[in-house]
Formats: structure tokens, sequence, C-alpha cells
């Protein structure tokens, strides 16, 4: 049985090289995300180059990822580059600081002064460092340090329950959106929304840019999770962005947020990719702590289309070892998924043929215990909505469309393939696509499978048929016509 889960890997330094990425798709890697906050575009362009010749060689398609910057809220430089802060010493952020020293250091989002207030509480450097606002005088935060330790050059702020306004989209963002049709990337994820209107705007400046791409939001402020539902109706998909989201919420909070996330994405047909230190530890050693393959496992129990490696695979010593390792985790981690298809097809309501059909699939071949559906369409909505209940059948979708195929490979469950319909015959065309998965060595000749396909042959949005069939028992169409 194949993977059903996708594994998302980041690219970086570590894995530039072309033979490691040949390695690294080889051992699974469905999608890479490219960090839009650090390199070039130049850097990106010749990335994304690299992994689709990566793809080629592998015979598989993978997908690309554009992960936007956002606001950066952080501080600035220090002169030494990093400083001590000890417990209830002052200190202050202060937006137009050069270079900061031991008592005040500067701000990349100059309007924090206007965000905060007496008695707030700043967390730096993910957590790791507290401090509480005493007062604000003018472009100066001065604050006392609650929990001290180490703080060096450009290390993020986060306001405890969050309330900060810099917008989700910067100037930054806009161009590297401009970089991102450039390189035809498939899903692009936008960083700290904090509502509808934020994933609105990203999709109205990506059509305007001619970036025909999925689109992810970040969930990582508390004002997110308040929104969640209207994002995801927003959003062709989420990213449950732990890092950031823990700092807000708190680190407590985050694992049954991640249930609750998951669970209404997939109630809403959209797409989810669980990220943040799911094998942290693999940066530095070729296996992953026991804690590590719990978590990964209970992300994939939890429905997660995808898990995500961030340092593991850019900056990490393993990035070969980690896709394999996180792999191995996934494929246990279903065999004990939880089935309850009859449960959860009756508790849903279908309003259109498409979807009805769909629905049918999923039913007829978990019921007859189908080796594999196979879901011939345009834009891969038929496979999207199989997907998102868990029958353990491997859907394979084929389709004319190489952005389609390239957008499925974030589908759970799913695996998209290249199918040329040059026919307008439904039964050719059935019988080409069983031909495909004997070739693919998914099915064999007496495997029972259940097809679905759209007419007129060719419409978007117009699959109305399902068929089931056993492979090879009937002689092509032309063949029979004789």
């Amino acid at each position: 049985m194949p993977r059903h889960t996708k594994i998302v890997a980041t690219l970086g330094p570590a894995s530039s090289d072309p033979q490691v990425l040949e390695r690294m798709v080889h051992a699974g890697v469905d999608v890479v995300r490219m960090n839009f906050s650090h390199g070039k575009a130049e850097d990106h362009v010749a990335r994304a180059e690299a992994i689709r010749e990566a793809a080629s060689l592998a015979g598989r398609p993978v997908g690309i990822l554009a992960d936007l910057q956002g606001p950066k809220i952080r501080v600035g430089k220090f002169a030494e580059g990093q400083v001590e802060l000890r417990r209830d010493a002052e200190f202050i952020l202060d937006a137009r600081c050069e270079t900061g020293d031991a008592e005040r250091v500067g701000l990349d989002y100059k309007d924090l002064p206007k965000d905060v207030k007496a008695g707030d509480v700043l967390l730096l450097d993910d957590g790791r460092l507290k401090l509480t606002v005493a007062r604000v005088i003018g472009h100066e935060i001065h604050t006392v340090v609650k929990v001290g330790g180490t703080l060096s050059n450009n290390k993020g702020i986060n306001r405890q329950g969050g309330g900060l306004t810099a917008p989700a989209l910067t100037a930054k963002d806009m161009d590297d959106i401009k970089t991102a049709a450039k390189i035809g990337v498939d899903f692009v994820a936008v960083s700290f929304p904090k509502s509808a209107a934020d994933m609105y705007m990203a999709r109205q400046l990506m059509r305007a840019s001619g970036v025909d791409a999925l689109l992810i939001a970040k969930i990582e402020r508390t004002e997110a999770v308040a929104n969640l539902d209207e994002i995801l109706d927003a959003s062709d998909g989420i990213m449950v962005a732990r890092g950031d989201l823990a700092v807000e919420v708190g680190d407590a909070a985050v694992p049954a947020l991640q249930k609750k996330m998951i669970r209404a994405a997939r109630d809403r047909n959209k797409l989810t990719i669980t990220a943040t230190q799911m094998m942290e530890s693999m940066i530095t050693s070729p296996v992953p702590t026991r804690a590590e393959v719990s978590d990964v496992a209970n992300a994939v129990l939890d429905g997660t289309d995808a898990v995500m490696l961030s340092a593991e695979t850019a900056s990490g010593r393993f990035p070969v070892e980690v896709v394999e390792a996180m792999s191995r985790v996934c494929l246990e981690a279903e065999k004990s998924s939880d089935v309850a298809l009859d449960r959860d097809v009756l508790n849903r309501v279908f309003t259109r043929i498409d979807q009805s059909i769909a629905m049918a699939a999923i039913w007829t071949a978990w019921h007859l215990k189908v080796k594999a559906i196979a879901s011939l369409t345009q834009t891969g909505s038929t496979a999207l909505w199989m997907s998102r209940l868990n029958s353990g059948v491997p859907i394979y979708a084929l389709t004319p469309e190489a952005s389609a195929r390239n957008q499925m490979t974030l589908y759970r469950e799913v695996f998209p393939l290249l199918m040329s319909q040059t026919h307008q015959d439904r039964d050719v065309l059935l019988w080409e696509a069983e031909q495909i998965l004997i070739d693919q060595g998914v099915v064999e000749r007496g495997d029972l499978i259940v097809l679905t396909i759209g007419e007129p042959i060719g419409a978007s949005g117009g699959t109305n048929t399902l068929k089931i069939v056993r492979v090879g028992e009937h002689p092509p169409p032309h063949v029979a016509e004789q």
C-alpha cells in the first residue's frame, strides 16, 4: 500500500545540491517549500529548476510551495551580535535605534509602540525571553525582563494573546508573488493572516501577477484562530504553523487546536499541512526522538494531508534520512487510521452531481474492498472530495493538466498521473485509464476498481459517471466493435 500522507520539505543550503534533491525525491518528498524569508529571487528560480529536474528523473510529480515572509516583527541588530538580558533588568525596544546594546535595541516593525501598552507581555525568540511593558514613550517601549537569556540579532517578537496590527502582506510579499509567478508555483502560503480579507487580498494579487496556485493560510495568530471558519472559506487550505501559534496562545493549547483545525478544514473540503519542529532533533541527529515519532504519527491520525519539514531539510545534516524517517512513521500510523465511512458519508449533504459521484465512489470502493479508485479529472476537484473521507483506498487521479497534477501532490490518499485525454469516447478513455494503472504496477488483471468520469469529455466540474470494472475483463473498445 502506498503512503497516503504527503511530505513537504523545505529547501535550503542543505538540500540545494541536485544529487541530494534527487535522493530526497526518491525518499518520498511530495512537495517542496521555498521559504521566501531567506534567499534572493534568483535562488528560488534556480531551486525550482533543480527540483523539476529531480522530479523528472524520478518519474513522479513534485509540487512547489512558495511561503511568503509576511510582516517582520523582529528586533534589530546589536553592535556585538547579541546581548545577555537579566531578570528584572530594564530594556528598551526603540523604533529609531540603529544599533543595539545591553540597554536598547531597534525594531524592524516601526509601529510596534502603537500596538502595545503598559502591562502587555512580549515574547522574544519563540518565547525563550519574556518582557513586560512598563510604559510606552513615543517611539520607545520600556520593558522589564521577566525571563532573561541571550538575545541575538533579528529575533522575532510576539505579543502574548495577539493583537498586533501589522498587515499580512508587505511590499516584499508583493514582489515575491511576482517571483512565484515566474517560477510557476503550485501553492502560495500567506504568513500571519488575521481574517478572510487578508486571504482575498492575496488571491487578488496572485491573479494580477498571473499566479494560478492554491492558496494556503498559515494559522499562527490568535486572531486567525478566532476567525478560522472565514479564513478557511477564503482559502484552499491551511497550515497549522505551530511555532508562532504556540507563542501567542500558549504551547499547551496547540495540540487541541491542531485537531480542531484539521477537522474543520476536512469538513470544508480544504487542505491541511501540519508544520514546525516535527523532527527537529534530526537537524543534527540521524534518528528522531520517540516524542517526534509520536508527534508525526498523531498528525497523521488527526487526518492531516501533509506533514512538513523545515530546518531539518533546509539546513540540517541529514536531509535525506529525515524524509525517510518521516515516511516510515506515516506509513505505520496509516495502518491504524480510523475508517468510519458510514458515519462520515451519512453526516454530509451533497448539492452537486460531481460531489455526489465522488462520495458514491468512496462508499462503493470501501464496501467492495476494491484495489483502487481511478478518477479522470480536469481540475482535481473530484479527487479532492474523495480524499476528505478516510477510506484507505488509494485514489489515482488521471488528468491532462500538468498544473492540476502538481496541485494534487498535496492531497492525502491521491496519486496524480498525467493522461492525454485525446479521445472523446468515454469507453476508450476508461480502457486507457485501466492500462495506465496496469503499467504503473498499481493493479493487476482481475482486480476490481472504481472509475469516475464526466461527460461531455474534458468539461471542468462535469464528473457524472461511476463505473465498477474488473481489470482486463473487456477487450479494447475499438476491438470489440470489429
